[in-house]
């Protein structure tokens, strides 16, 4: 029996020559020892972390490998940005090699239907010395800090040191230098734990910086054993802890998109409302006669290529290192579209039975890659029977009820989920 084809190379293909965003990890070395760090005490889903550099050869060679797709017919993106962006570890520990990949972009890579821009994810310890440079390139900076002080104390040196006075007095010296790049470039990242809420990170950031952070939750995946239960009292939910909040309700419709509740209304209308269309073919045909495929998992480099440090390609960076998907070697690229396409298939197969019972299978917003037991027997908690599809749909009216405004933001605002 031939088994059924969700993918195919050329939708490998196609999204390599339509390619958003590029991601290289610098390097695996960090100044800082956050405890709850993906690459941290907690996880064991990663490869061991040796202090490595991501060599420049590499990575340029990905680059005019990549080029080649950009530069084909394939090519349709209607926005042409491509992303290069630089993640760690602390990226800038590894500033010449950021150096030369924007050198060889800007002087080596010729692309007329592209154009490039940067981005970083840094802890800001060295952004003293480089903030020049990242303004210099209009770098998209996204800076990790959990709040105020007690906030943030989970952010330490070797030396278990707090690392706050250090960071904000970075952050500080750069919005008083460029004051419009800190305006227009910088973002925060806060994550959630049992030393802050969403309440004291929201009110720090606005009223030092007038920033709205992004807050994410502990990942929850690849949590070694023997410390489940020192994680579970460190794990703090988002929408809870904005909830116990005593203004929550402005806070939330300040937040927007930041918020759980606006996310889950807005996949829902984008998904349900039959009134959003991606493009202007996705107007032309009959949504009901579109394959659903099993999970919310993004299709392979839709959204983006991660470069690791020991240069295995993934999907994103969100993801177990077993699951990468090609290599850098020496010598070159390994990258086998058809092999990927199957590798897909294999997983949707498995998961297809499970998927197709699920009534939100079409507003799904689970990877497949962060479900338990996907070699083996995947195991999905998002998976909802008729009945706990009635309360999700209830939920999202209830809130459309009592925000009728959120309806025309969400519509006006937001252009894809």
């Amino acid at each position: 029996m031939e088994k059924k084809k969700y993918i195919t190379s050329d939708h490998v293909v196609n999204a390599l020559a339509n390619l958003p965003q590029l991601v290289f990890e610098v390097t695996d070395a960090c100044n800082l020892r956050c405890k709850y760090c993906a690459y941290g005490e907690f996880y064991e889903d990663y490869d061991f972390r040796e202090s490595k550099m991501l060599p420049t050869e590499r990575a340029i060679r990905l680059i005019d490998y990549l080029a080649e797709y950009w530069n084909s017919n394939l090519n349709t993106s209607a926005n042409g940005n491509v992303t290069i962006s630089f993640y760690g570890g602390e990226p800038l520990l590894n500033f010449p090699f950021i150096e030369a990949v924007v050198g060889h972009i800007q002087k080596n890579v010729h692309c007329p239907h592209r154009r490039f821009s940067y981005s970083m994810t840094t802890n800001a310890l060295l952004l003293h010395k480089y903030m020049d440079f990242l303004q210099d390139n209009k770098f998209h900076l996204l800076i990790s800090l959990d709040g105020n002080k007690e906030n943030t104390s989970y952010r330490v040196d070797k030396a278990g040191n707090n690392s706050f006075e250090r960071i904000v007095a970075n952050v500080d010296k750069l919005k008083s230098a460029y004051p419009d790049y800190f305006r227009d470039y910088v973002n925060f990242n806060a994550v959630l734990h049992n030393r802050n809420t969403v309440e004291s990170i929201y009110h720090f950031f606005k009223e030092r910086y007038d920033k709205l952070p992004r807050i994410g939750e502990l990942n929850n995946v690849g949590i070694r054993k023997d410390k489940q239960e020192e994680f579970s009292r460190t794990y703090r939910n988002s929408q809870e802890s904005l909830q116990q909040a005593e203004h929550y309700e402005e806070i939330e419709r300040d937040m927007f998109l930041n918020a759980a509740n606006y996310r889950s209304l807005t996949l829902f209308l984008h998904r349900y409302s039959g009134f959003v269309f991606r493009d202007y073919t996705d107007l032309l045909f009959d949504k009901e006669a579109v394959q659903y495929i099993p999970t919310g998992t993004c299709l392979p480099f839709t959204k983006k290529m991660f470069v690791t440090v020991n240069g295995k390609i993934l999907p994103c960076e969100r993801i177990g290192h077993q699951f990468a998907l090609g290599k850098l070697t020496e010598t070159g690229i390994e990258l086998d579209p058809e092999w990927i396409a199957d590798t897909y298939n294999d997983y949707y197969m498995k998961l297809a039975p499970m998927c197709s019972k699920c009534r939100n299978n079409k507003a799904c917003i689970q990877c497949m890659f962060n479900m338990q037991g996907l070699n083996a027997r995947p195991v999905c908690y998002g998976y909802m029977n008729e009945e706990n599809f009635k309360k999700y749909v209830n939920r999202q009216m209830q809130f459309l009820e009592k925000h009728p405004e959120a309806y025309q933001e969400i519509m006006e605002k937001v252009i894809m989920v």
